[in-house]
């Protein structure tokens, strides 16, 4: 769904799942966002609804942005200048966003301003998604199988290491690792988990999706997960669900792989193409769009059996997208798009 940044860097965890508590850097003078009028037509990664009337969106440089038409948008104030990738909004007040420096922002005013709950640059790893399911339990996912967790709004993020994504000889190998050199082994658990992607509640069965064909779901809200068995190598970026039940995931080389509900089975899909596919967008009439790389639009009238290929014509990343009043409006490396549909 957004960009995937890689960074390296030596970070403490145990091999159980454990918990340390984070909260905003102190000691780290950030600069808030610059105001720009080309604000809309820079690098954008996500763009997500406020309630049924507005809409906002993230990108580099901290910028977001607010419209409630799709053609207009007002900056918001933000306390740093952080490349942004992701947004969510659980109502029509209360917002996160998330982006490199595993930072962590929340608004208590419809994204009118922000502050910051965590600011890690030390840590130099991007978090890439984020979600809340009610004013109090939120979880962010990132590189490098980040995951921080909050049961208090935000006012603290706990730090968990999720051993359930280790093969059992990397388990190990990080265990005889661990007794023989402990400053190999921090380096070595910095590394080893695959980046977490996204994340994607539906009812009460939160998905996660990430690198090396990583796709899990949880019934705890993300305390514990069971992996589907591997169909697939590459990367997922997008999962959505239809109102018929079908879920629908896309990645890397044009892989969109379909499943009727309930259904273990994962079968892929035909899309003459090899874009990376970046974000399912479902509009209110149930026409199914995935975004691209390259300007590549698919678009789906059949529930996601078969799809039709559109590419825009300025062929310009499609990173994020979303349905609003009737249109497709994504973000892209020139900002905002109202896309042309087939």
């Amino acid at each position: 769904m957004r960009l995937l940044v890689a960074f390296a860097v030596i970070y403490f965890f145990s091999l159980s799942t454990v918990c340390a508590q984070s909260k905003a850097s102190t000691s780290t003078i950030t600069k808030p966002a610059t105001q720009s009028a080309l604000a809309s037509k820079s690098l954008l990664l996500d763009i997500s609804p406020i309630g049924k009337e507005r809409l906002v969106a993230v990108g580099q440089q901290g910028h977001i942005l607010l419209s409630s038409d799709g053609e207009q948008w007002q900056q918001a104030h933000v306390p740093v200048q952080t490349t942004l990738t992701s947004v969510y909004f659980l109502n029509e007040k209360l917002g996160w966003a998330v982006g490199h420096d595993a930072t962590i922002l929340h608004s208590k005013d419809g994204g009118l301003h922000w502050e910051i709950q965590q600011y890690l640059p030390s840590l130099q790893k991007p978090l890439l998604d984020i979600y809340f399911k009610n004013p109090q339990q939120g979880l962010a996912v990132g590189a490098y199988g980040q995951v921080f967790r909050s049961n208090d709004g935000g006012s603290t993020w706990n730090s968990e290491f999720h051993q359930e994504f280790l093969l059992a000889d990397d388990i190990e190998y990080l265990n005889d690792l661990k007794s023989e050199d402990e400053e190999a082994y921090l380096d070595e658990i910095s590394f080893i988990l695959p980046h977490f992607n996204g994340v994607v509640l539906d009812g009460d069965t939160l998905f996660l999706l990430g690198e090396i064909g990583l796709l899990a779901k949880s019934k705890d809200f993300g305390v514990t997960w069971q992996q589907y068995e591997g169909f697939y190598q590459g990367s997922f970026f997008a999962l959505a669900k239809a109102d018929s039940g079908t879920v629908l995931v896309s990645g890397l080389r044009g892989h969109v792989f379909r499943s009727i509900e309930n259904s273990l089975q994962w079968d892929e899909m035909t899309t003459d193409t090899t874009a990376l596919l970046n974000d399912i967008v479902i509009a209110d009439d149930n026409r199914i769009f995935i975004l691209g790389n390259n300007g590549v639009l698919l678009a789906s009238n059949d529930d996601g059996e078969s799809f039709i290929k559109r590419t825009q014509a300025d062929g310009r990343t499609l990173i994020a997208g979303v349905w609003f009043k009737g249109q497709l409006i994504a973000v892209s490396d020139v900002g905002i798009k109202v896309l042309d549909l087939p």
